[in-house]
């Protein structure tokens, strides 16, 4: 939901920029900010004609990592989506001219449709729960089906192999970065995450990695990044392109069944998830079923990885949590919630390293 714009732009530069770029845009516009989206400011533009569309810049100030915030990264990866019948907003423009709001940001269409912040997904009837969550794993089935090399993106995000090794070290690369942020108050840094060194070091392991794999992955894909038709049980966009790349498909796997793990740890989550357990939320599927619906709609069963991917993503959800609190310490987010995930990311690294040193995901959960 749009609401108050938390951290303004230059509302008369942007809208010189549009009258000169985008003129289908008219001006005066309108400007809300949406609550949702940790990282890059995403707001709603209401153009004079009533009509709207979503505009997407880098976060103002010091880039912690270059590995965050691309915006040109989502723009380049939903433009080509557009040759595909994958759900996802149309394109419009990409500025990465400085001087007009102080940092690049691109212009994408909105969509109209149910985004489920809520993840027991409201009042909805128990069979249409199920619907919707299956849904949500066949867009997903569906976009891992897309050859990269059909929408010009074979090499998108550089180099294609060993996907896994390029994922620890780019994730240990934005924590060690995110460690040293000072906070603009007391001038200490951030800090690392607990038992950081040892959890990376047990991921650079290859031999204990999954067989590789490799499809256009979306690095971030959860239930409050999809819009589901007004009325209907089914995907109308993706959103949130920033982390997506070249990798291997059990990522997005473990990204949308993650929340059912942690609900067994309530220390991990920033607010209360005790909905997903077994039994607590009628049509609630449980992992068993999406690794089902997943592997019925492409031709990847997941399953044998789902340990050591699951463990892999509590570790990158610490190094995301540590990057809010790095973005808290040194005022680039100002969102309300941020404290919560903030708090979070100690447990969840332990959590991780708990899991490393099992070496493995207890087989309930899967």
């Amino acid at each position: 939901m749009a609401g108050r714009v938390r951290q303004p732009i230059d509302l008369d530069a942007f809208q010189k920029y549009l009258e000169t770029n985008v003129p289908q845009i008219k001006t005066p516009i309108q400007l809300r900010q949406f609550k949702l989206g940790q990282s890059n400011p995403t707001y709603q533009v209401i153009a004079a004609d009533g009509s709207k569309c979503v505009l997407r810049k880098r976060p103002p100030g010091k880039l912690i990592s270059k590995h965050s915030h691309r915006v040109e990264r989502e723009y380049q990866v939903l433009r080509a989506l557009e040759r595909t019948d994958i759900p996802a907003p149309r394109t419009i423009a990409l500025c990465m001219d400085d001087s007009i709001i102080g940092t690049p940001f691109y212009l994408m269409e909105f969509v109209e449709g149910r985004i489920f912040e809520d993840i027991t997904m409201g009042d909805v009837s128990p069979e249409e729960r199920n619907d919707l969550w299956k849904a949500a794993v066949q867009a997903m089935a569906e976009l891992h089906s897309v050859d990269p090399a059909d929408i010009c993106l074979e090499n998108y995000g550089g180099k294609t192999s060993g996907f896994y090794n390029r994922q620890v070290r780019t994730w240990e690369a934005i924590s060690r970065s995110q460690a040293k942020v000072l906070d603009t108050k007391t001038n200490t840094p951030v800090g690392q995450l607990p038992y950081f060194d040892e959890t990376v070091s047990f991921f650079k392991r290859e031999g204990g990695q999954p067989t590789e794999r490799l499809s256009l992955v979306h690095g971030d894909f959860k239930l409050d990044n999809l819009v589901f038709h007004p009325t209907e049980p089914r995907v109308i966009a993706i959103l949130d392109w920033e982390s997506s790349t070249i990798g291997h498909p059990l990522s997005d796997v473990c990204q949308l069944a993650v929340a059912f793990y942690v609900a067994t740890r309530p220390e991990t989550c920033p607010y209360d998830m005790s909905c997903m357990l077994p039994g607590r939320t009628p049509g609630m599927p449980q992992p068993p079923q999406l690794l089902s619906w997943y592997a019925e709609s492409c031709e990847y069963n997941p399953a044998p990885d789902m340990n050591w991917g699951m463990a892999f993503n509590i570790f990158k959800s610490a190094v995301i949590c540590h990057g809010v609190a790095a973005r808290m310490a040194n005022e680039q987010n100002k969102n309300s919630d941020a404290r919560y995930y903030a708090a979070v990311k100690g447990p969840l690294a332990e959590l991780a390293w708990t899991l490393t040193r099992e070496a493995h995901v207890p087989r309930a959960m899967l």
